[in-house]
């Protein structure tokens, strides 16, 4: 039995990865230092599958931390997810960025190559395309970033590239990922933001539940077919199963490959509120503002390269991915945090 460690692994995406993981007959270790996230998703998880999930509570800029992990478990691979991701958060606050995200990185990479773990799975996101001159986006797009958030993720793909040239035997996959939504179908797990969600389905959902007033759609002058923007939504539990798609191509192949996890279709912000109305029977009140700084009119994947490559192809449809949605929120509505 391999032993995966995910870095980053009680959040949204991990918790889901380990469900997939586990069932395939992995050994999930989960490393976090829960400045985001909540213990609570892995004793889900472990309800799901049956299975405990080993979790150490750990920074990957603790380099001893890391240490003391790798001598204590025969880890085979990383999955990378640990990092912050608000990108609001990260024009304010741009070294705390590069701190987590990119030192980070380089810490873990120089412990695992000290410990001859050269196998990593690396959570990137389409936000390394910036403002994409074409859809949908191919893997071979040129990259840049417009926030600090997107340039740590572009800053650790180059960072990875140099070092897959430096040391040809390491295997890296890099997982550009479009825009997860949905929740396992036990309800049990789902996205959990703290605060004022950044994304729009979380956003959705609390306006659902009563959480929040209404939703704020930013522009409504996008030259799209409703004039809102355009985004490729993918259900997590595709994305998970990605995860364990490069794992399986990672044990036949050195060097790195970058994939988009993506369902190749977008979908506008008003799409996503008539398909989440329609389906679960509820009204999202919401309110068109203005425009956001940064936001592009349309983005979606061109996924070619992982279902001929890592064999994957998505399963879930919009319909699947907001019924899941709401069944996560209307059993929590107060995420992991709920009151007793």
């Amino acid at each position: 039995m391999s032993t995966i460690l995910l870095t980053g692994g009680a959040g949204y995406i991990a918790s889901h990865t380990a469900v997939v993981l586990q069932q395939a007959g992995f050994r999930v270790i989960a490393l976090d230092n829960l400045v985001n996230s909540s213990e609570e998703s892995l004793r889900r998880v472990a309800q799901i599958t049956g299975q405990a999930v080993e979790f150490i509570k750990a920074d990957i800029r603790d380099a001893d931390a890391l240490r003391e992990v790798f001598n204590r478990f025969a880890i085979d691979a990383v999955v990378h997810f640990a990092g912050l991701k608000a990108v609001g958060e990260s024009t304010q606050l741009p070294l705390k960025y590069y701190d987590y995200n990119v030192a980070g990185t380089v810490t873990l990479c120089q412990v695992m190559a000290e410990c001859n773990v050269k196998q990593i799975v690396f959570s990137s996101s389409a936000t390394v395309y910036g403002a994409a001159a074409e859809v949908p986006i191919h893997e071979r797009a040129p990259r840049s970033a417009t926030n600090p958030y997107g340039q740590s993720k572009l800053m650790i793909e180059l960072i990875l590239e140099d070092l897959v040239a430096a040391d040809p035997s390491w295997r890296v996959a890099v997982l550009r990922y479009f825009n997860p939504v949905g929740a396992h179908e036990s309800g049990l797990i789902g996205e959990d933001p703290n605060g004022i969600p950044n994304n729009l389905m979380p956003f959705i959902s609390q306006v659902a539940v009563g959480k929040r007033e209404q939703l704020q759609v930013f522009g409504s002058d996008y030259p799209t077919q409703d004039g809102t923007g355009v985004r490729d939504y993918i259900h997590v539990m595709d994305l998970a199963n990605g995860h364990l798609q490069a794992l399986r191509y990672l044990q036949k192949h050195h060097g790195i490959e970058a994939f988009n996890l993506g369902t190749g279709q977008g979908y506008s912000v008003l799409d996503m509120v008539k398909a989440f109305s329609e389906t679960n029977d509820i009204a999202v009140p919401y309110q068109i503002v203005d425009r956001r700084p940064g936001d592009v009119a349309v983005c979606y994947a061109d996924a070619t390269k992982a279902r001929q490559l890592l064999d994957w192809q998505t399963q879930y449809s919009l319909v699947d991915m907001v019924r899941d949605a709401w069944r996560w929120q209307r059993q929590n509505p107060e995420g992991y945090r709920q009151i007793d």
